[in-house]
Order: C-alpha cells, then structure tokens, then sequence
C-alpha cells in the first residue's frame, strides 16, 4: 500500500486559492492576494454609505407668515436708503426757467435716462440682496412664504425708493421755479420716466422699472432654492456621522499580508480525484 508524498506547492483540502473567491461569491479580505487586512492604513480612502439628511420639521404656517410679514416689511423700510443712494448717484437736469415754466436746457438731455438707468441697477441689485437675506434669516419660512414676503417687501421698497429720491431737492426745485427770473437756469432732481404707478379706478398699478427690484428678488430666491440640498428648503440637524458613512482617511501603512498556506501534515493521503 503506497501513500502519496503530499507536494508542498499544492492547497491542502478545502483551501481557496489566491485571487480566488470564497463559497460565497465574494472576498473576505479586501486583497484575497495578500491575506487579512489588520485595519485601514495610512493614506488609505474607504467609502461608506451616505446617510439621510436629516431635516427640520415643519413648524405651523401661522409662524411662518408673520415671520415672513416681519421680513417684507423690513425689506420695504430699506428703501428708505435706497432712495438715498438714487438721489445721491443721479445727476440733475439742467432746466431753464421761462414764463410757462421749466424747459430743458439742452435739446436732448441724457440726464433724465441717468436717472432711470441708475434707479434700474440699483433696484435689480437690491432685490438680489433682498432675496437672499431673507433666505438666510427666514430659515423656516423658506419656500413660497419666503418668496412672497422677498417679492412683496421689493416692490415695496421701490416704490419708497422713488418717493423718497424724488423729494430730494424738491422743495428747492420749486421754490426756484417760482422765484427765479426768466432765463435762468438750475437743476431739477433725478425723476423716473421710466416707471411709476397708474390708478386703475382705486387700484394701484406699479409698472416700469419700479418692478425691477420684485424682479430681481424672484430670480435670485428661485435660484437659492434650486441650488438648496434640502428638498423641503429647510435645515436641519447634521447627522452624527461618529457610526455613519463617509469616506475617511486611515494610515498610510499597507495591509499586512498573511502567511502563506501551510502544507498539508506528511502522511495525510491526497483525497481520490475525481
């Protein structure tokens, strides 16, 4: 009876092969070729599963609105410098002063549209900056609340705007108006030619450029919330992420490969093949 001499370069029973995988479809080490990883080393990248986000709960609409109301009209009480700044930045028309009133001083003057196109910048930039303060301040009214109280509170704020940057110089305007000689001549503040507000029986109409700050408001709170990673629009808190996924840098230092296979113990007979 002979007994086979067991080769020492061959997998005793039941072994796996290197690179191959296990009866169960996968691996069980992260590098079947190089044995049992002890642990992430140095350098190393693993990747979790991402979890939920978690996001406030929605707090009553009540709240919401008067918030929002707060919002608006805080924004409406900024163009009270908004009008200002119009004023400020928005030349004079020159006028001459003759026996049925003021008539321009030139032709064709270019100071009446600097006076629109400065009221338009100015507007359209100001319900940018509207919009997204109030998406940072009103956190919990963020979403159709939040975009009526941006819209409203801008066009509010214009038409502040223009009524308080019209009365600049005003009453000097006319006080020269009806005191100077004919001939003269003087600056009439900036007036919009642009924009206004028409009545409609008891209606009031805003039109022109007095819409551009409503404009602008709507665009850039739309465009916050289609950039939000909130589906709701609303945060809330982070999630502990101490047992949740990620990705995270471990050491550097390679796995640790195992030892080779040991052969089989001599005198153990090679199972029958097949």
């Amino acid at each position: 009876m002979s007994v086979d001499t067991p080769d020492p370069d061959r997998p005793g029973p039941g072994a796996v092969p290197p690179g191959a995988d296990p009866p169960g479809g996968r691996p069980t080490t992260p590098y079947p070729d190089r044995g049992p990883a002890t642990g992430p080393g140095p350098g190393s990248l693993t990747w979790y599963g991402v979890p939920p986000a978690v996001e406030a709960p929605q707090e009553p609409f009540r709240p919401r609105l008067g918030w929002a109301a707060v919002g608006a009209f805080g924004v409406m009480l900024l163009g009270v410098p908004l009008g200002l700044l119009w004023a400020g930045l928005a030349p004079d028309t020159p006028v001459v002063k003759t026996t049925s009133g003021a008539v321009y001083g030139e032709p064709q003057p270019e100071q009446p549209f600097a006076a629109d196109g400065w009221f338009s910048l100015l507007g359209l930039g100001f319900g940018v900056l509207a919009a997204v303060g109030l998406w940072f301040l009103l956190r919990r009214s963020r979403g159709p609340v939040g975009l009526a109280a941006a819209v409203l509170g801008s066009l509010g704020a214009a038409l502040v705007a223009w009524q308080v940057g019209r009365r600049v110089g005003l009453a000097t305007f006319e006080h020269l108006l009806a005191t100077a000689t004919d001939g003269q001549t003087f600056g009439q503040p900036a007036q919009l030619r642009a924009g206004g507000v028409e009545w409609l029986g008891l209606l009031p109409v805003p039109y022109g450029n007095v819409l551009l700050p409503a404009l602008g408001a709507a665009i850039g709170y739309t465009l916050l919330a289609g950039w939000s990673r909130w589906p709701s629009l609303r945060p809330g808190p982070m999630p502990d992420r101490s047992d949740r996924p990620g990705v995270s840098w471990a050491s550097g230092a390679p796995p640790t490969p195992s030892a080779a296979p040991e052969p089989p113990a001599p005198g153990v007979a090679e199972p029958p093949r097949g």
